[in-house]
């Protein structure tokens, strides 16, 4: 019984050990091999997305409380609260 006790608590330590290493090596590989796509930075206002963008492709009205709204370009969207930048997300592209 003590044998199988033994077992157990070394399995469980390589699985917790094993499972972050495997993780930041997929992350890391995942983020070597996403193109890079210039974005607007988190925070920035309206102004300054469309000063250094130009104007988007369409702008989808704010919804909800707090107002949340989206502006689409040629190959990422930004997101916006009131006038600020929350997020840019990189469209993905069909793979061939």
């Amino acid at each position: 019984m003590k044998i199988c006790r033994a077992s157990v608590a070394v399995l469980s330590l390589l699985v917790a050990f094993s499972a972050p290493t495997l993780a930041e090596v997929l992350l890391v590989d995942s983020i070597q091999s996403a193109p890079a796509v210039n974005t607007p930075h988190n925070g920035n206002s309206m102004s300054q997305v469309r000063a250094q963008f130009g104007d988007p492709l369409t702008e989808v009205p704010a919804v909800g409380d707090p107002p949340i709204s989206r502006w689409d370009y040629d190959g990422f969207s930004v997101f916006f609260e009131h006038d600020l930048a929350l997020h840019s997300v990189v469209h993905q592209t069909a793979s061939k």
